[in-house]
């Protein structure tokens, strides 16, 4: 499997987002604090730019995001919403967004060692889509786990949004609707990676 080594901070720097989207809140880079550029970026320049950002932001590969882009417009209505409603309902992303994991990057290694249950049921594929009513929860077995334990007793790591809720308690959360770009902390432009797509 293809690996970015690049620094995290310095890639955020690129693509101008803040380190605590990807749940890095203590990471900060000082190069090239004057961020010098070239002259305009070209239209491909800013299409591409905002498809490696949502890649890096999803930690996906360049396969699976053009299945998304695929699925999203066989779906009816807005291809880019379409998009990111796939993407944030990955169970990766949606255990980062109950705040049962620090960052997307853990999110995805926890759901691989099957830490997690949907619906009473082991699932160990980061990438599988949950649906509204879908109940995560940690299993019995994993509760022990030091990262778990810290959600029990100070709470999640980063701020729930209001499509998903989490029982602290039961260490187990609730998909109540889908979502759409309203809810992102960070600002993208699908629009841009639908035209870099549909060529």
């Amino acid at each position: 499997m293809a690996i970015n080594r690049q620094p995290v901070a310095r890639r955020c720097k690129k693509y101008d987002i803040s380190p605590q989207v990807l749940g890095y809140s203590k990471k900060e880079t000082w190069r090239n604090s004057q961020n010098n550029r070239r002259k305009k970026a070209s239209e491909y320049s800013l299409q591409l730019n905002e498809k490696q950002k949502m890649k890096f932001i999803y930690g996906i590969l360049e396969k699976q995001s053009r299945r998304v882009y695929d699925e999203a417009e066989r779906l009816p209505g807005v291809t880019g919403e379409n998009m990111i409603m796939l993407l944030e309902t990955r169970l990766d992303n949606v255990v980062y967004r109950l705040g049962l994991c620090k960052t997307r990057k853990q999110a995805r290694q926890f759901v691989s060692h099957a830490h997690f249950l949907v619906n009473g049921k082991k699932v160990n594929i980061p990438s599988y889509r949950v649906k509204v009513g879908d109940v995560i929860s940690v299993r019995e077995k994993s509760k022990d786990i030091d990262v778990f334990k810290s959600v029990k007793e100070e709470g999640p790591a980063q701020l729930i949004p209001k499509w998903v809720e989490l029982n602290q308690e039961e260490l187990s959360g609730k998909v109540l609707a889908l979502p759409t770009s309203e809810d992102l902390d960070f600002e993208l432009q699908y629009n841009l990676i639908v035209e870099f797509y549909s060529k």
